[in-house]
């Protein structure tokens, strides 16, 4: 499908969140794929990455996770120095400010006459954390999650009790759980984590290892893997077109 691109300023409890919009460049009413990016916000790859899904039929909201922190706009790169400011804002900005985002991102997509009442979450990286920690409110049908961090190690900055690995038995979407074997962000003990602990509380997901390291999605740089990105695509969009029909 032809797509189309439209920037919003959404208004959330701590700030205008900058958030662009990729749809079908044609009418009808679409489900929703609220997309979460790396720590360096929209990047040239998570721009492909949300164009090739809003392709196949989707509206997909890319905000700007980290609009407290910066100016409107920002975009990091990567090298050392956006890496560095990426992660500086990954550990100030708690999870619950995550949370009214995607709050927020909800009832914009609701609000839209060619949105239907769908929603789904998915992300890399960083995002792929925030994809998990979407799905713990019952707005999200479900969750497509790519090597996600600081799950299994509780680093992210929250209040006591409200980390998203010991609230996982309050996700009752469909969760798809993807971890490159190769990943040094997320051990074999912490994946082993996350898994017992979506076992323990009889969670629906699918989970999925592969050899390939961290950010194998990324277009860009030497870990990207064309031939395991385009089945991950294909496998997400199997799984959207399923859940939020």
């Amino acid at each position: 499908m032809i797509t189309k691109t439209e920037v919003h300023d959404i208004a959330t409890p701590t700030g205008v969140m900058r958030t662009t919009l990729y749809r079908p460049d044609s009418k009808g009413q679409f489900a929703t794929i609220i997309f979460y990016s790396e720590i360096f916000q929209q990047t040239a790859p998570i721009a492909r990455s949300a164009a090739i899904l809003a392709g196949h039929g989707f509206v997909v909201l890319v905000p700007e996770v980290f609009h407290e922190l910066n100016p409107i706009g920002t975009v990091l790169a990567y090298d050392e120095a956006g890496k560095d400011k990426g992660n500086a804002d990954k550990w100030a900005k708690p999870l619950e400010q995550h949370d009214s985002d995607t709050q927020a991102l909800v009832d914009f997509a609701r609000s839209q006459s060619f949105c239907s009442d769908k929603v789904g979450a998915m992300g890399v990286c960083i995002g792929g954390h925030l994809a998990y920690r979407a799905a713990l409110t019952p707005d999200i049908s479900g969750a497509f999650c790519l090597y996600p961090t600081d799950i299994h190690s509780n680093t992210l900055p929250c209040q006591a009790g409200n980390d998203s690995l010991t609230r996982s038995g309050d996700i009752k979407g469909e969760l798809v759980m993807v971890f490159g074997k190769q990943d040094p962000h997320v051990s074999k003990e912490g994946r082993k984590l996350i898994y017992q602990k979506l076992e323990q509380v009889n969670a629906n997901f699918t989970w999925l290892e592969v050899n390939a390291q961290h950010a194998f999605m990324r277009d860009e740089g030497e870990r990207y893997d064309a031939a395991l990105a385009l089945q991950m695509y294909l496998q997400s969009v199997a799984f959207f077109q399923r859940v939020l029909n």
